[in-house]
């Protein structure tokens, strides 16, 4: 079976996101990569993006074109590891928060990511001299600075952090930024929505600042009443201000982010666009100048091609299939896996049995959503399919296994042990109650798993299949809805899972986890 792996390689090299020859097509990542932050060092590009409650955590991307991206490495393994929420420990967790919006920098020869989290109240500053290896150097202010910006300015050799919600503030930090200089705290913007109108639902956020040609440029996002996300830009002659503020761009509801240029002097401003249960997704814009304002997209819209070299299909540095077998250097996990909340590297394997991911249980739970070592990718539009095979005959009485779609609706298949036999149920969640829409017997200790995302115009359904050879696949269940949920303010994840609620000491191991770029044809 892991022979298909080259072949599920390939496809997506030459499918997704390509629908052009030659140009870039928007989005420019169909899947959940929001609150970008991007630099360009040299002729290289580098992205940070928020991962909330997963870890590793603060995933660090790379690209030479702004289009084709890589996961290479991440901020931190745990965000803090003596936490309840962040552990999933006494019925507690960390869904929608963990660390959100990140601010990337390169200054000197130093690599800068922060980031801060409304979980434990403080702001996180990782800082490295080589921003593939490392290693990262850890700082901790004991303030949670929302959607803040650092920058350096090259005007008077200060270092600035710009934050908050409707009034923005701004602080000097120390030149080590080991601390903010409480005395020079000010407001920056009273009132950093007031552009976008007075009837406004989601106060100005997500700032990012910017100097360019000696100006300095704020882009913000808002959210007006009976409209969409908007983008919101401030301009100034002195970091000090006085700040003149307008609307940067108003459709689609793509917003929050702000301004990178190529080598050869073309500008795009990167945002998001929120589109249901894939999630956030990046778009890129074009940008031109008049009068010293960055004039963002075509004629005020998004346009679908850019002048940006053709994609080369998902990403399979973002997104990507997992036979298990790993070569003596390499890492016991590929970075495009994500543990859902911090996991107990004791119950997990991919040593243990060659070829194969081995989880283990340690612990009773009750719930799906409360077990540890739940191992995550991200799903991606416009459709997609996650494939495992795995094996079943070290369960013990009520061990659960299987293949989750994961949000707070979540729906799952997986392998129950009950009752001296094993049985394939499919869930589906309601208003976070699971419900067992269907189950078969099974009778053999391998079975193979799919579940099916189709996230066109929105349609946010999801499917379950089980083969008992690989080659017959049988719907299980129904289609199941994939609503995008504030709780967990993710789009849904593929999950490989298995957990305890009577017994201790069981495990089940995974040959492959498998990605496509489609779905069955009669779904």
């Amino acid at each position: 079976m892991k022979i298909k792996n080259a072949f599920f390689s390939l496809v997506l090299l030459f499918s997704l996101c390509n629908y052009g020859q030659n140009k870039a097509q928007n989005p420019i990542i169909f899947a959940d990569v929001p609150d970008m932050s991007i630099i360009r060092v040299n002729d290289i590009y580098y992205m940070s993006s928020t991962t909330m409650h997963m870890n590793p955590g603060v995933p660090i991307m790379k690209s030479s074109d702004l289009v084709n991206w890589k996961i290479i490495n991440y901020a931190y393994q745990t965000l803090e590891d003596d936490n309840d929420k962040l552990n999933l420990d006494n019925g507690k967790n960390d869904y929608g928060r963990g660390s959100w919006a990140s601010s990337l920098n390169y200054h000197n020869g130093i690599y800068y990511v922060s980031t801060f989290s409304g979980t434990t109240g403080k702001t996180y500053i990782f800082s490295t001299k080589d921003i593939e290896k490392g290693p990262w150097k850890r700082t901790v202010l004991n303030n949670s600075y929302h959607d803040h910006s650092i920058f350096f300015d090259d005007d008077d050799g200060k270092v600035y952090m710009v934050w908050g919600a409707g009034k923005l503030q701004i602080v000097e930090l120390k030149s080590d930024l080991s601390a903010v200089k409480e005395e020079t705290k000010k407001v920056l913007i009273e009132n950093a929505s007031a552009p976008a109108g007075n009837n406004i639902m989601l106060q100005s956020e997500g700032s990012q600042l910017f100097k360019i040609k000696g100006k300095y440029y704020l882009f913000n996002i808002v959210w007006p009443k009976d409209g969409m996300r908007t983008v919101i830009i401030h301009r100034a002659d002195k970091i000090s201000g006085p700040w003149e503020g307008k609307v940067g761009l108003q459709d689609l509801g793509v917003a929050q982010g702000g301004l990178i240029d190529t080598p050869d002097g073309k500008w795009f401003s990167y945002l998001f666009r929120d589109f249901g249960g894939v999630g956030r997704i990046p778009y890129f814009v074009p940008v031109k100048w008049e009068k010293d304002w960055p004039i963002l997209g075509e004629n005020n819209k998004v346009p679908q091609n850019l002048d940006l070299p053709a994609g080369k299909g998902l990403i399979p540095g973002i997104v990507n299939s997992d036979d298990f077998n790993r070569k003596n250097n390499d890492p016991d996990l590929p970075l495009v896996w994500q543990w859902n909340h911090n996991p107990d590297n004791s119950l997990w394997s991919v040593k243990e049995r060659k070829g194969f991911l081995r989880l283990k249980t340690g612990r009773i739970d009750s719930s799906f959503v409360q077990a540890k070592n739940t191992l995550t990718q991200r799903t991606f539009g416009p459709e997609s399919t996650g494939t495992v095979l795995v094996e079943v005959s070290k369960m013990k009485e009520g061990d659960f296994a299987g293949l989750s779609l994961l949000q707070k609706e979540y729906g799952l298949i997986g392998v129950k042990a009950e009752k001296n036999a094993k049985k394939i149920v499919m869930i589906e969640t309601l208003k976070d109650i699971p419900t067992e829409i269907e189950s078969i017997p099974l009778t053999q200790n391998k079975v193979y798993f799919k579940a099916e995302c189709n996230f066109k115009n929105k349609a946010d359904e999801g499917q379950f299949f089980y083969s008992l050879d690989g080659k017959k696949w049988i719907s299980i269940g129904k289609k199941i809805k994939l609503p995008y949920t504030l709780p967990h303010f993710m789009g849904y994840r593929f999950g490989l899972f298995n957990y305890a609620t009577k017994n201790l000491g069981g495990f089940v191991d995974f040959d492959y986890f498998h990605i496509e770029d489609q779905i069955s044809k009669n779904n």
